[in-house]
C-alpha cells in the first residue's frame, strides 16, 4: 500500500428537492384545492476520523465525490424523500484545508470525530405552502436550493508525543525499534526510512507516550535534496523532539556539524517547530572506546554551546535508553499538569500549533515550488508529476 499524506478532493452535497404543484382531484370532492408537498433536503458530506485508515491514498484514485440528492415533492401533500448524508472515513489526524479560501475547517483528531465539509441543499416548498385565504388556488412552487461544492486539501499528520530528528543514519529507527514494539525498517544505508513510523513506548503500567520516526534530512532539504522537508510537517502535532546524532559517523564528518545542518534545515521550514523544546541524543556511543567516551561526547556538546538536556545513549544496545524514555515520560506529564492546572497554557500551546500549521504549509508548498523549478529547469515534463504519489510500500504490523 502507497503512504499518501495529502489529497485534494472535490466534494459536492446533494441538491434539495423541489416543490410540487398539484390540486386534489377526487370524485365528489369539486375543487380539493392545492395539496403539493415540499422536496426533501439533499444529503450532507461529512468526514468522519476512522482507526481502520492509516493513509490517504483511496482519495488519490476516486477525487469527486457526491452526496444523494433530496426528491421532488408530490401530490397529497406527500414530502420528497431526503438524500442521505455521505460519509467518507479518514485517518486519525487529518486536517480539512478549503482549496479556494485557504480556510482551515477542522482537525479531525479523535476516532468517531465527524465534520460536515458539505451542507445540503434545502427543500423546494409545494403549492400548498402558498395557501390563503385570498389565494385558495396558488400555483406558486419554490425550487430546491443547490448543495455545496467544495475543493478539499486532506492533510494527515501522524499523532505523536515525540518526535525523533537527525540526518539518515543516525538511529532513529533503530531507536524506536529498542523502544517500543515498532519495527521500521534499518539497513546501514541512508534514507532506510522513507515514511513516518510510529512506536507507542511503555515505561510502567498505565504510563505510555508514543514516538515518531520520520525520514532523514540532509543539507539543502528545505530547497528539495534528498526527500525534502515534507515529512517535517509530521512533527507539528508533537510536544517534544528528540534529536538524534552519531557520534562516530563511518565517514568521520563532524558530530556537531549535523546537529547544525538539521537545525538550519528546521528553522527554514518553520520557527515555531524549530522553537520547540529539543533534546540532544548522543547515540552510538558503544562506537567510542569507554575511556575516551565522556570526553568525546562533552566536546561535542562543547562546540554545540548546547545548553538544554543531553543524553548519551546506544540504540543498537540499549544502553541509556531507558533513563531517556523515563526523563520524556516525566516531561509530557509535568506539561499536561501544567495545561490542566493553567487554561492560558493550553490556550498558548493551541495557537502556537496552529502558527506551526501554517508554517508547515507554507513550507512544503515553497519546497513543491522548488522542486517544479527544478524539473523545468532540466527541460522535464511537468504533467503527469504527482508530488505527493512517492512509490513507496509500506507493511503495516501490528503490535
Amino acid at each position: 500500500m502507497k503512504f499518501v499524506d495529502e489529497a485534494t478532493i472535490i466534494v459536492e452535497a446533494g441538491n434539495g428537492g423541489h416543490g410540487c404543484l398539484s390540486f386534489r382531484r377526487e370524485k365528489y370532492v369539486p375543487r380539493g384545492g392545492p395539496d403539493g408537498g415540499d422536496g426533501g433536503d439533499g444529503g450532507s458530506v461529512y468526514l468522519e476520523a476512522s482507526d481502520s485508515l492509516n493513509t490517504l491514498v483511496d482519495y488519490q484514485f476516486q477525487r469527486k465525490h457526491k452526496a444523494q440528492g433530496g426528491e421532488q415533492g408530490s401530490g397529497r401533500n406527500c414530502t420528497g424523500t431526503k438524500g442521505e448524508d455521505l460519509v467518507l472515513p479518514v485517518p486519525v489526524g487529518t486536517t480539512v484545508v478549503d482549496v479556494d479560501t485557504h480556510e482551515v475547517l477542522g482537525d479531525l483528531t479523535r476516532i468517531g470525530q465527524r465534520l460536515k465539509v458539505a451542507q445540503g441543499g434545502f427543500h423546494g416548498l409545494g403549492n400548498t405552502r402558498f395557501k390563503s385565504s385570498i389565494n385558495r388556488a396558488p400555483r406558486q412552487t419554490s425550487k430546491g436550493s443547490e448543495g455545496e461544492l467544495r475543493n478539499l486539501r486532506l492533510e494527515l499528520k501522524v499523532l505523536a508525543d515525540v518526535g525523533l530528528l537527525g540526518l539518515p543514519n543516525a538511529g532513529k529507527s533503530t531507536f524506536i525499534r529498542s523502544v517500543s514494539a515498532a519495527t521500521p525498517k534499518v539497513a546501514d544505508y541512508p534514507f532506510t526510512t522513507l515514511v513516518p513510523n510510529l512506536g507507542v513506548v511503555s515505561v510502567q503500567a498505565h504510563q505510555s507516550f508514543v514516538i515518531a520516526d520520520i525520514p532523514g534530512l540532509i543539507e539543502g532539504a528545505a530547497e528539495g535534496a534528498g526527500l525534502g522537508v515534507r515529512f517535517l510537517k509530521h512533527l507539528v502535532r508533537t510536544r517534544l523532539l528528540l534529536h538524534l546524532v552519531d557520534v562516530a559517523p563511518y565517514d568521520g564528518s563532524s558530530p556537531a556539524h549535523a546537529v547544525k545542518v538539521i537545525a538550519n534545515e528546521l528553522e527554514k521550514f518553520s520557527e515555531t517547530l524549530a522553537s520547540r523544546d529539543r533534546w540532544l541524543v548522543l547515540n552510538k556511543v558503544d562506537m567510542v572506546p569507554e575511556a575516551d567516551r565522556e570526553a568525546h561526547c562533552q566536546a561535542i556538546v562543547d562546540e554545540l554551546g548546547w545548553k538544554g538536556p543531553v543524553f548519551r545513549i546506544s540504540a543498537l544496545s540499549g544502553e541509556g535508553a531507558k533513563p531517556l524514555t523515563q526523563a520524556v515520560m516525566r516531561w509530557i506529564e509535568e506539561r499536561a499538569e501544567e495545561e490542566a492546572e493553567n487554561p492560558e497554557v493550553a490556550e498558548q500551546e493551541i495557537a502556537r500549533r496552529r502558527r506551526m500549521d501554517e508554517e508547515a504549509r507554507a513550507g512544503v508548498e515553497e519546497e513543491r515550488r522548488a522542486r517544479r523549478a527544478a524539473r523545468e529547469a532540466a527541460g522535464e515534463d511537468d504533467d503527469d508529476f504527482d508530488d505527493d504519489d512517492y512509490d513507496v510500500e509500506v507493511v503495516y504490523v501490528k503490535d
